[in-house]
């Protein structure tokens, strides 16, 4: 199974890219991973993206799809694999298409995850985090026993800047301006699957795997 995730953030898609792999014994290969990766071990494409993220600038389209077409290269990817955040407009999806058919490995599908704005916001704004440990929770789904302590250590819990409103309301726009564009280009190649992403992670998760049969 050659497969590609997309949806918005907040969507879930790392917690079911989990499971799909598990289920379908491929990979899960996330761009964050690899840009981690590649960067700890000071490889020339890392030290390459290194260069840019310090000076404060994206890193381009080539270096990321280098970092991808090598990963993919690697021996647990030869049967299969999972993108989680690739690709991430129409040029990367293009590269990657090329790329596969070089290989005679095409795609087999891309599977949406569906999550209307208000619900990503309400998701991610709610979200809460402590300082002394870590620990995650959250105003509306998971709450902690004491407003504003971690029933874990009692630290104290806080909002990530990363999910106050603005931010995530800006984090959409990015993704209706860059990423979205690459459902509708797998549609009209027929690839595109599309699901619910609201439901117990184990529904979604069925969902999914139902999809994809």
């Amino acid at each position: 199974m050659r497969l590609i995730l997309v949806g918005p953030p907040g969507a879930g898609k790392g917690t079911q890219a989990v499971h799909l792999a598990s289920h379908f014994a491929i990979p899960h290969i996330s761009t964050g991973d690899i840009f981690r990766l590649n960067i700890k071990g000071a490889t020339e494409l890392g030290l390459l993206a290194k260069s840019y993220m310090d000076a404060g600038n994206l890193v381009p389209d080539s270096v990321t799809n280098d970092m991808v077409a090598d990963r993919l290269t690697h021996d647990d990817a030869k049967s299969g694999f999972l993108l989680d955040g690739y690709p991430r407009n129409i040029g990367q999806a293009e590269f990657l298409d090329d790329l596969l058919a070089s290989r005679n490995t095409p795609l087999d599908a891309v599977l949406e995850f569906e999550l209307a704005h208000d619900e990503i916001i309400k998701r991610l704004s709610g979200r809460r985090v402590c300082r002394g440990c870590g620990a995650t929770f959250h105003v509306l789904f998971e709450k902690p026993s004491k407003d504003g302590i971690c029933d874990k250590c009692g630290g104290e819990l806080y909002q990530r800047n990363d999910d106050k409103e603005e931010v995530i309301a800006n984090r959409l726009t990015v993704y209706s301006e860059q990423t979205e564009p690459i459902i509708n280009y797998y549609k009209q190649a027929g690839l595109l699957k599309s699901i619910s992403a609201i439901g117990e992670v184990s529904e979604i998760a069925a969902r999914a795997i139902s999809a994809l049969k």
